[in-house]
């Protein structure tokens, strides 16, 4: 069931977001009545304002910053999504700072927002290596998600691993058993991880793969060829390590006349919506869940802002959107 937002009792009070904020919170100055319709809105939805981040944040900015490396916002902004759900909608302020893998950029935004006493940072990135930490403020607490510190910190991930393991089940329980794995660059951790679960759960069903993973590149083009590859050991499933990468392979595999799912059935990973739904036909994908991986983030933030200490690698469970291209 899709958690009820702010957004949601607004439009049920017939008012902007900011009202409905300002009417919940206690702040701002509005009619009595506008405060009733809100409040009447908020206890018909089952809307709870996030007290936990009222009572952490009291007496404080107000202000979060989020520190990525990801310009094109592909992984960053699901994230951030995620961050401001549980942060609580018109409550806290987001500062999204681009460093575009810049040390110098970064060390200057970090200035920027410790200048403007943000209550916090989360560090955000489209790689889940470890990187440097960031050096801010001791007093600023620190959560990464989608990426993780070269040492001692909190860290919100996505299951790589996990992922490869459901698109594997799912393509043996469909009947599948010559079934192969075409992936990105293998310095990639991520690219290792997905197919260490994708042997891990052939294996334990006894199900050999079709070859060795093929790992190549992040693209259309290296799906077509590494499917052109695979055409002689006569694959009856493909499982690609994103989106893209899966969209190649399908060009390959009706070029050719193979039909997708009958002949060969599909799966990639992202569930990247302009790449898998896009996709002929549509792509059955591994969902990383980011905005989970916001969520859990921000929670993980604001505990530390209340005073825990927090450490370690906290995983977010992958899930499978099953489509046409393996039989949904």
């Amino acid at each position: 069931m899709r958690r009820v937002t702010i957004k949601d009792v607004a439009a049920a009070a017939g008012v902007s977001i900011g009202t409905a904020s300002k009417a919940l919170n206690g702040q701002g100055k509005l009619r009595a009545e506008t405060r009733d319709r809100v409040a009447q809105a908020a206890e018909r939805l089952g809307f709870a304002p996030n007290t936990l981040a009222q009572a952490l944040l009291a007496g404080r900015s107000y202000t979060v910053g989020l520190i990525t490396t990801d310009s094109f916002g592909r992984f960053s902004i699901p994230v951030m999504l995620g961050a401001e759900d549980a942060l609580g909608t018109g409550l806290i302020s987001v500062f999204m700072c681009d460093t575009r893998d810049d040390p110098d950029r970064e060390r200057r935004y970090i200035e920027m927002l410790t200048a403007r006493r943000v209550d916090g940072l989360i560090v955000t990135g489209r790689r889940i290596e470890p990187r440097p930490a960031v050096q801010a403020d001791p007093n600023i607490p620190v959560v990464y998600a989608m990426t993780q510190p070269d040492g001692e910190g909190a860290a919100v991930l996505p299951d790589d691993q996990g992922g490869g393991r459901i698109a594997a089940e799912h393509l043996i329980a469909i009947g599948r058993r010559r079934v192969a794995h075409i992936t990105g660059p293998e310095r990639f951790l991520a690219a290792r991880l997905r197919a260490r679960g994708f042997q891990a759960a052939l294996g334990a069903a006894g199900v050999e793969s079709c070859g060795a993973a093929r790992f190549g590149e992040w693209s259309e083009r290296w799906g077509r060829e590494a499917a052109g590859q695979l055409l002689a050991d006569r694959p009856d499933a493909i499982f690609c390590g994103n989106d893209q990468i899966a969209r190649g392979v399908a060009d390959t595999l009706r070029a050719v006349g193979r039909r997708i799912p009958e002949d060969v059935a599909l799966v990639g990973f992202d569930n990247w919506a302009p790449m898998a739904l896009g996709a002929l036909p549509p792509l059955s994908s591994v969902d990383m869940r980011l905005e989970e991986v916001g969520r859990v983030a921000a929670e993980h933030l604001l505990a530390a802002i209340g005073g825990e200490r927090l450490r370690g690698v906290h995983k977010v469970p992958s899930q499978l959107v099953v489509r046409e291209s393996s039989g949904g």
